[in-house]
């Protein structure tokens, strides 16, 4: 069962706090990330930011087939204290969902995934975006942690379903691989001509990954080697798996 979008949105707050934490912690704002070697500690925060405001703007804005414009969303960019700014950011972000509630319709980039176009969909979303970019953060200060137990379970969910489900065709021949927790928690992603998406039968697969839930999360997200988890069966489809898209 996914958490309650009462639940959703303590774990963004929690998650963010805990990324501004490793901003204080990290000797110099111009490290690289090792998860996203392309940005900056000081660049990982703006993005979380930014796209902190830029969905609290598209739940304000409530249902359309695109998003909304940039007067709707104003600006985004940094200003003042970064740390000050990241936090306002998350209120920002709480508060439009909480005042948009669970079901209120909205844009989304994953409408072609089995997904809901809701603001409940959003606060899910940025959970997982908040957690992996804690860790991020984390790791960049020296000192990653496993994502929460819980926060992990449904981050797989969420990425399984919108990630994948947004992927479009899959390109090899069709299989379904299996991922399952050490937690418990475990699903079928069934890959086809038509796409991504989780089935709940029991069918055969042709690859099961194990791992905590947090190992999985990492491992899907590109942030921690596919060594770290155990494979029954076709690993070489596992690689390709994790390698399409470039999801990361």
């Amino acid at each position: 069962m996914n958490p309650s979008f009462d639940a959703l949105l303590p774990l963004i707050a929690d998650r963010s706090a805990v990324l501004r934490s490793a901003l204080g912690e990290a000797p110099d704002l111009d490290t690289r990330v090792p998860g996203c070697p392309d940005w900056s500690l000081r660049a990982l925060a703006a993005h979380v930011g930014e796209v902190q405001r830029f969905w609290a703007a598209v739940v304000s804005a409530g249902p359309g087939e695109r998003p909304p414009a940039q007067t709707a969303v104003g600006g985004i960019a940094p200003r003042g204290d970064l740390v000050v700014w990241l936090a306002d950011s998350t209120a920002h972000l709480i508060a439009a969902l909480r005042t948009a509630g669970p079901q209120r319709e909205c844009w989304t980039w994953w409408a072609a995934s089995e997904a809901p176009l809701t603001a409940g969909a959003v606060a899910r979303h940025q959970v997982r975006e908040a957690a992996v970019h804690a860790y991020d953060a984390q790791a960049t200060a020296g000192r990653p942690e496993a994502v929460p137990t819980a926060m992990a379970i449904d981050s797989v969910a969420e990425f399984l379903t919108v990630s994948y489900g947004t992927s479009g065709p899959w390109p090899h021949r069709p299989a379904r691989v299996g991922w399952h927790t050490g937690e418990g928690p475990r699903w079928c992603l069934e890959l086809s001509p038509q796409g991504a998406g989780l089935r709940d039968d029991d069918g055969p697969r042709a690859a099961t990954v194990h791992g905590t839930a947090s190992d999985l999360l990492l491992a899907l997200q590109g942030r921690i080697p596919l060594s770290r988890l155990g494979i029954e069966g076709d690993r070489p489809l596992v690689e390709a798996l994790l390698a399409w898209p470039d999801l990361n």
